[in-house]
């Protein structure tokens, strides 16, 4: 199975971070020195993608500019001496090969999906990557899925394991554990009751899906909000030809809740040597108050 793209829905509005997204793509707001969806993009290049497709929206060309030239940029950093600046941007327009397709109306995820078809359907698969959902690890996330689809040629789905309170927002998953932390789905239940999740594995943003999903959308009839939902989609696929649920090691942080969009940021800034100390030392003093 050989796994070259990856699409990246980024025609959303960005409302769990708003006001920050009035104006800006939630996908470009900043996590220590990078925009979120940069690290989504060398987290699918650290896998082995070699095309990122982003599904797209008039709104978003600012998300594509990310990683294309600036050449007026470039002209000042260059006229400044500073070679480091200079190398950095152009690294990130050299970074990968993008593939802009259009969402002409927000219709949800399984929709934006649909979109991607003309561009992977004639792939053995491709991977999915939501930009709210951050992995970290020595194997990347969306590796982790692709390491067993490969090895059995199956969709599959990354979860990780949720407090029982959150259960209510996320997709949640059922199934028998067929090897270590790799569950054969039976069923799948979007945003369930407290009190009636049938487990806490959730669905995170990472998936890499067979072209026969675009069957299963395709004849889906639109839900709530006339949305098409991936998930609907997903519960078709494991019924008709299986579906694999993998649970994901790594360090995770949802971009779109603000205590874990900020505790990234210092994350990311823990790791630089030359900021480390600093902020150490400026968090201190803040930290100490009482609980």
């Amino acid at each position: 199975m050989n796994i070259r793209k990856a699409v990246i829905p980024v025609a959303g509005w960005g409302t769990r971070s708003l006001p920050a997204t009035k104006n800006i793509p939630k996908e470009m707001l900043p996590i220590y020195n990078k925009p979120v969806v940069q690290y989504i993009v060398e987290e699918a290049l650290s896998s082995g993608i070699e095309d990122i497709v982003f599904i797209s929206n008039r709104d978003k060309k600012v998300v594509e500019d990310h990683f294309d030239y600036n050449s007026q940029l470039e002209a000042v950093l260059e006229r400044a001496g500073k070679e480091d600046m200079l190398k950095c941007v152009r690294d990130v327009a050299e970074m990968v090969n993008i593939i802009s397709v259009r969402q002409k109306r927000a219709l949800g995820l399984g929709h934006a999906v649909l979109c991607a078809k003309d561009v992977v359907r004639y792939d053995d698969a491709f991977a999915v990557m939501l930009g709210d959902d951050l992995m970290f690890g020595m194997n990347p996330g969306l590796n982790q899925l692709m390491e067993i689809a490969k090895s059995e040629r199956k969709s599959v789905v990354g979860v990780v394991e949720v407090p029982q309170e959150e259960v209510k927002n996320y997709g949640i998953v059922t199934g028998t554990e067929q090897a270590p932390g790799v569950f054969k789905v039976k069923t799948l239940v979007e945003k369930p009751d407290i009190n009636k999740a049938p487990s806490r594995l959730a669905i995170i943003g990472r998936y890499i899906l067979t072209p026969n999903i675009f069957d299963c959308l395709a004849k889906l009839s639109p839900g709530s909000g006339g949305e098409i939902q991936l998930t609907d989609a997903l519960q078709v696929l494991a019924e008709q030809s299986g579906l694999l649920a993998v649970k994901l090691n790594g360090k995770r942080f949802d971009a779109g809740n603000w205590a874990e969009y900020l505790t990234a940021n210092i994350y990311f800034g823990m790791q630089d040597p030359a900021l480390r100390d600093e902020l150490i030392q400026r968090l201190k003093p803040l930290l100490n108050v009482s609980k």
